[in-house]
């Protein structure tokens, strides 16, 4: 985009809008691929300008390969190579006196945390893990939402396949007088990437951790896509499926339990034997995400007012599509969206006085 020929700038990304903005009648050199980067383009349009600008954010990754061609530039002497570079930022590094813009003024709206989908498997699985108390290691995906109230089921999340290897450090490390167990939460993709080595070193050394794979069938954290143990690759087409209860097994685990994680009393069963088997096992939930299991929606629940008690027992488990309205009574109670309603019915087997049933 040739300008004013005294002044050329080479950018990409974002920063070509901050250039456009604080800098218009510039040339500007927006690269689409920084690598490999397009040399005869360049040479042409610095041969154009009289003086020339890199402007990037953080290391001089191009200013830096743009040199090596023996180009003359003005890179890092101007912009700062720590933080996100700004309007502000760009204007000044390009010699122009340009104010800090006021933030708008903040407005009193409701916070608004991720949760977990309404009808999510893992929503009962962590629901179970709360009222029993163990210690529990997380890693990265969906199920990472975990932490966060009212399910505040996890204690740890380092990275991506870190979670049998913390909870295995944390039972070696575990006070004499600790007796809790420990549980490793992974998710299905998240195991098959990086949490196989850390399952074989747990039934080497005979640490007797819970892993808990939770097959949700898809690397749903990051938008759906397939991955070995789905069945399909990632353009769609059928393949072979890795068989995690076969994998689990060859790799040396004797206790392995399937589960369906949206039957909390087989959960619950399932985390007690294994935490007291006292050797390493594996717990493999089997419920598809909620956003990819197509077929018939299943029928919805409701809540009758008149015999709902207030106790808010299902607001514990963080469902999006349970709503609270103010009773005749002037308690605060649930009702649950049926736009929103997968039909899991964990908040039916949560609610003690019956409340919660299937909506006819």
């Amino acid at each position: 985009e040739m300008g004013d020929e005294a002044v050329g700038v080479i950018t990409s990304g974002i920063n070509y809008q901050y250039v456009k903005e604080v800098m218009p009648e510039a040339s500007v050199l927006k690269l689409g691929l920084t690598y490999p980067l397009p040399e005869e383009l360049i040479r042409q349009f610095a041969s154009r300008v009289k003086t020339l600008y890199v402007v990037e954010d953080l290391d001089p990754f191009l200013e830096e390969q743009i040199r090596a061609m023996g180009i003359r530039v003005v890179g890092k002497e101007r912009f700062p190579a720590l933080g996100e570079l700004d309007p502000v930022l760009v204007a000044s590094g390009l010699g122009i006196e340009r104010e800090q813009a006021e933030a708008p003024a903040a407005h009193d709206a409701p916070g608004r945390p991720p949760v977990l989908c309404a009808g999510c498997p893992h929503r009962g699985f962590y629901t179970v893990l709360r009222k029993l108390k163990p210690i529990v290691t997380g890693d990265i995906g969906c199920y990472t939402l975990g932490v966060l109230p009212p399910l505040a089921a996890l204690d740890t999340c380092v990275c991506m396949g870190a979670s049998i290897g913390n909870g295995i450090g944390m039972l070696r490390a575990q006070a004499p007088d600790d007796t809790r167990p420990v549980v490793a939460v992974i998710g299905d993709s998240t195991f098959i990437h990086s949490g196989i080595t850390g399952l074989i070193d747990a039934v080497y050394n005979g640490t007797p951790i819970t892993v808990c794979i939770l097959d949700n069938r898809t690397t749903a954290m990051t938008g759906g896509q397939e991955h070995p143990a789905s069945g399909k690759t990632l353009r769609g087409t059928e393949a072979p499926q890795l068989n995690l209860p076969g994998l689990v097994r060859a790799v040396g685990v004797e206790e392995v339990l399937e589960v369906d994680p949206y039957d909390l009393d087989a959960v619950e069963k399932a985390l007690r034997y294994t935490t007291q088997c006292g050797k390493p096992a594996v717990i493999i939930t089997t419920r598809p995400c909620v956003l990819k299991r197509g077929g018939a929606r299943p029928e919805v629940f409701t809540v009758s007012l008149e015999e709902c008690t207030g106790c808010q027992l299902c607001f514990r488990i963080g469902c999006p599509a349970i709503e609270s309205v103010r009773g005749e009574d002037g308690k605060l109670k649930a009702s649950i969206n049926p736009a929103l309603c997968n039909g899991c019915g964990v908040c039916f087997q949560v609610c003690r006085s019956g409340a919660i049933r299937r909506r006819e």
